[in-house]
């Protein structure tokens, strides 16, 4: 199970950013997380929101440069500690986390991340009943 993320290649210039969010607004698609990690020269700033198929044809169409993955998302008990538990689960069975971020929401902690395993992570999510989310599942708890 995974959720679909965009990641925008914005340049670090004002107005950029203002573009991709008023064409989310105007196409009145909801942000649900994200994030933006950056270089001198531009931002890669990570999206989850509401409709990605949809958002994703939105930012290609407007010519921006976009991509879409999949990354994995898990619900925690929204108490501290919990991220740390979970990170410790799939570090703990040889699995590299590229990055991660997290939210809350309908009062759970929500880990999203990427691995270096993607296989190896759906496996271990599933044994380990770590509460995996789809889109669908995110999109429930909005």
């Amino acid at each position: 199970m995974a959720v679909h993320q965009i990641s925008v290649f914005v340049e670090n210039k004002s107005g950029t950013l203002l573009r991709v969010l008023d064409l989310f607004k105007d196409a009145g698609i909801q942000l649900i997380a994200s994030m933006i990690s950056d270089t001198v020269e531009y931002g890669i700033y990570r999206i989850i929101c509401s409709e990605p198929l949809r958002a994703y044809d939105m930012l290609q169409n407007a010519g921006i440069s976009a991509s879409m993955s999949e990354v994995f998302a898990i619900t925690l008990d929204n108490t501290p500690g919990r991220a740390a538990d979970a990170v410790r689960v799939l570090t703990g069975e040889g699995i590299g986390i590229s990055y991660l971020y997290s939210f809350l929401l309908a009062e759970k902690g929500i880990l999203v991340f990427r691995t270096d395993d993607a296989e190896k992570t759906n496996r271990v999510i599933v044994e380990k009943k770590l509460g995996s989310l789809d889109d669908e599942a995110l999109q429930a708890l909005v």
